[in-house]
């Protein structure tokens, strides 16, 4: 046997060579100097789609087979009988701004100085996923069972101990190295962070080198584009947005009655209070860990999410001292409407730029700012007409108002979206027009009967305008199209 194994080594020397490889061919033998940061190469040219990575991957981070910090994805290209397939492995890119932990509403993430990885604390994190929104890349993942999310970490253990990462060793191709990046030069020209079926590189500065290969092949595209399907609705979600903006409508319209001096029903000006206070209330529940929303406030530098949670709590707080004035027939009532009506004015805009991301096209417009607004307009002063606050008829007209506005923002939103010149975009009005395409003509139906039975029934109207918004928030989420890397042609039964 001995004196057969040159002759074996000869005859497999490509596949010899991988059973043995040399780690430090695959990682760099120094570590990164001042002004430079780890980064992965992959050679698509080499990969064959084994997933050998993906397994890896797992065993190492101990995951589910159905949660993937890495994953393999095809795209194909050609004209036949000339075509092509290829595979393309992707983990986290450690991007130089890094949506992910600008996004943070509790800085969770953080990036290694020393080696320019971005780096997760399942300890600190509270489940917001946000940051699952903010990746272009869909890195970040919800773990159900554990309530936080998690990525790829590019094995910082294995590296830092002069050991390939886990995906990077289990390859038998090769196509998966670790090299060094000089971060300037790669802000300068980071061209080779772009291939077909991936988000571009601009986003948030992908690191990840991708090498093509070496073949000429027209119109290299992504083999999912036509698996379209509706996104998690989040309905806690959908009823906090709903409800807190009601309630800074309703603010909103107490402090023009106030400015016009209409007299107030002083315990109908109680309800939208108690509305705003459920809402808060039942706000942490959409976290994996709600134990923990206290840290919520951390990154407020830097993260909407915190910025709306302490522009939902002035405003609370405003609308309480104002609700008590009213109620006590203090003098300076007036003062204290235009202060909660600033503070959720503020809290309407924080929340609207929540969703306002790159990853996420069909919500990143001011369409979605106005929806946001106009949503107050439409059920602040509905509820004050409802709950006999008020009868002025000031008060009709800017139900009405919002009403036709809302309608007109809607109706050129989804042109927006039916003419979009991307992927996401075209793919969202897809859904809108496919099995969204019910629930995307309800909403105009209600519009149209909350304000045909304004005049007549106020309570009426207020529940049709109410289902309407929430049914549009609930269109809102499903039917948005993330950007993402390209996925398999064939998806597991469940798999998202």
């Amino acid at each position: 046997m001995p004196a057969e194994l040159p002759l074996l080594q000869n005859a497999h020397d490509h596949r010899f060579t991988l059973l043995v490889k040399d780690p430090v061919k695959l990682i760099p033998n120094r570590p990164p100097a001042e002004g430079e940061q780890y980064r992965f190469h992959f050679d698509m040219g080499l990969c064959i789609g084994c997933k050998c990575c993906v397994v890896a991957c797992n065993e190492q981070n101990g995951n589910p087979a159905s949660l993937n910090w890495r994953r393999v994805g095809e795209i194909e290209g050609g004209i036949y009988p000339d075509t092509q397939r290829f595979h393309m492995s992707m983990g986290c890119n450690h991007c130089l701004e890094p949506s992910c932990m600008i996004g943070c509403p509790v800085e969770a993430y953080t990036k290694d100085t020393a080696t320019g990885i971005v780096l997760h604390s399942a300890d600190i994190c509270i489940g917001c996923q946000y940051c699952t929104w903010n990746c272009s890349y869909g890195v970040p993942q919800f773990n159900e069972d554990r309530g936080v999310v998690g990525k790829c970490d590019m094995c910082h253990g294995r590296l830092t101990a002069g050991d390939a990462p886990a995906c990077v060793n289990a390859c038998p191709e090769g196509a998966i190295k670790i090299e060094l990046v000089d971060m300037l030069a790669w802000r300068i020209d980071h061209a080779a962070g772009d291939a077909p079926g991936m988000p571009s590189s601009d986003d948030s500065l992908s690191t990840t080198r991708v090498t093509m290969p070496n073949v000429a092949i027209p119109e290299l595209s992504r083999v999912d584009v036509t698996r379209i399907q509706p996104e998690h609705a989040h309905l806690s979600l959908v009823f906090l947005l709903v409800l807190t903006q009601l309630s800074a409508g309703a603010f909103a319209t107490f402090t023009l009655q106030e400015l016009m001096g209409i007299n107030l029903n002083r315990f109908a000006a109680l309800l939208p209070l108690g509305i705003a206070m459920i809402a808060l209330a039942a706000a942490p529940m959409h976290l994996g860990r709600p134990i923990h929303a206290y840290r919520a406030i951390r990154n407020w530098k830097r993260s909407w999410l915190s910025r709306e949670i302490l522009g939902l709590s002035v405003f609370a707080g405003a609308a309480t001292a104002y609700a008590g004035a009213l109620f006590l027939n203090l003098p300076f009532t007036q003062l204290l409407s235009i202060g909660a009506l600033g503070a959720g004015l503020l809290g309407v805009l924080c929340s609207a730029k929540i969703y306002m991301v790159k990853a996420r096209p069909s919500w990143n417009s001011n369409y979605t700012l106005a929806d946001f607004y106009l949503t107050a307009a439409i059920l602040g002063p509905r509820l004050v007409l409802a709950s006999g606050a008020s009868d002025a008829p000031a008060v009709y007209v800017f139900a009405v108002a919002g009403s036709i506005l809302q309608a007109v923002n809607h109706m050129m939103r989804d042109h927006w979206l039916l003419t979009g010149s991307n992927y996401e975009l075209s793919s969202s009005a897809q859904l809108l027009r496919g099995p969204l395409l019910n629930a995307s003509y309800g909403r105009y139906l209600l519009w149209m009967l909350a304000l045909t039975v304004l005049r007549f029934s106020p309570v009426a109207s207020f529940g049709f305008a109410l289902t309407a918004e929430l049914l549009s928030r609930w269109l809102f989420f499903s039917s948005v199209v993330p950007k993402t890397v390209a996925s398999t042609y064939l998806t597991p039964r469940g798999a998202h």
